[in-house]
């Protein structure tokens, strides 16, 4: 029937570059499809099983679990728990009854879209990296279509499959930020809800939620070697949870007025529109909010993730003019000089913010649920 709720199942987690564009992706289809019917599968264990619910979602967890790189007990148990999966899969695919399944990387997605694409029904992955995980390089030829956050998946996906979307943020993040509106930031009142200064540039710093020792031990070295305000600079500093005590006490001994640390930022849109330069990891999701803002930005890739993928997200935006590639072990030598030259070249500065706005992609989500919807339409 024509008029009959549309059902959809959508698949992933185990981080929050999972988590975010699914939720995201749920939002676009039922802005454009109120009675859609959706539901969530993810891994036991994982903070998809907390998120998904607090967003007001349901979803079902599987046992599947990642395979360890060194040799380890939990090895032997993975090949019962990724048939214990695609057996509970099955079952969650006939009971709900999806027209569609989606699929957003991580270890649940894998046997849920394996499972329907068994049975026959349409099924489609949103991959948010320039280098796609191992669970959807695996569904490349099962799947009918891919719905890519950065160009250049040809060498993974088949071509015809694949739908250059950018990656979903959801809406609330978008009307923070101010995408797609014409005013322009207000850089003065968000200085000072972070307590900073108005007439000095301001650097940011995020290593990310948790924090990196890297970029931790960059902001350190740049503050040791003199005063901030000589250096015609003042940082706010995401230090990260982990870290947040410690870097907290080491600022206090420092006692820099022009140096303001948090273990995490809550406000990011207000620390975004402070922000004169930005010094960042190379998460996928990231990059997204990163490409709305628009400021010159130095991507620095954490070494400590799959494959390498931020690397390749970061060398997608450069490539393209958008951001500077500074790697992890440069970091501490190199930011500041690198923000310096920033603050130094005006005409540079705005050119690389410009180019990496002309990259951001703020219809993602909605255009991920058009790619769903068409799928559907086209396999009725």
């Amino acid at each position: 029937m024509a008029d009959a709720p549309l059902r959809v199942l959508i698949s992933g987690g185990g981080t929050g570059g999972h988590i975010h564009p699914a939720l995201a992706i749920a939002e676009a289809l039922l802005e454009k499809k109120p009675n859609t019917a959706i539901e969530f599968v993810g891994a036991l264990g994982r903070m998809e099983m907390e998120r998904i619910p607090a967003a007001g979602h349901i979803i079902t967890g599987l046992p599947i679990t990642g395979i360890d790189r060194k040799l380890s007990i939990r090895n032997l148990r993975f090949p019962f728990r990724l048939l214990r999966s695609l057996w509970q899969s099955r079952r969650i695919v006939k009971r709900f009854q999806p027209d569609v399944v989606v699929g957003v990387g991580g270890f649940a997605s894998g046997p849920l879209l394996w499972a329907a694409a068994k049975a026959g029904i349409p099924t489609l992955i949103q991959e948010q990296n320039g280098f796609p995980g191992i669970t959807n390089r695996l569904l490349a030829k099962k799947v009918d279509r891919v719905c890519a956050g950065f160009p250049g998946l040809e060498r993974w996906f088949p071509a015809h499959k694949i739908v250059e979307t950018g990656n979903p943020l959801r809406a609330g993040i978008l009307n923070r930020m101010g995408a797609g509106n014409e005013k322009e930031s207000n850089a003065t009142d968000a200085r000072r809800h972070f307590d900073l200064t108005d007439d000095i540039p301001v650097l940011l710093v995020l290593g990310g939620s948790l924090g990196a020792a890297s970029m931790n031990e960059a902001v350190r070295q740049l503050v040791s070697s003199g005063p901030l305000k000589g250096k015609g600079i003042q940082v706010l500093w995401q230090c990260g949870g982990r870290y947040e005590a410690e870097q907290l006490a080491w600022a206090k001994n420092q006692a820099d007025p022009q140096l303001h640390v948090r273990g995490f930022i809550d406000r990011m849109d207000l620390a975004y529109d402070a922000a004169s330069v930005i010094a960042s990891r190379a998460g996928a999701m990231s990059i997204a909010e990163l490409a709305l803002v628009g400021k010159p930005t130095l991507l620095v890739p954490s070494p400590h993730v799959a494959e390498d993928h931020q690397t390749k997200n970061a060398k997608s935006v450069v490539n393209r003019q958008g951001a500077i590639l500074v790697p992890d072990t440069r970091i501490a030598q190199d930011l500041e000089q690198e923000v310096r030259t920033l603050l130094l070249n005006e005409s540079a500065a705005k050119a690389l913010g410009a180019a990496l706005l002309a990259t951001s992609r703020p219809e993602a989500a909605k255009r991920v649920a058009d790619e769903v919807l068409l799928l559907v339409d086209t396999k009725r």
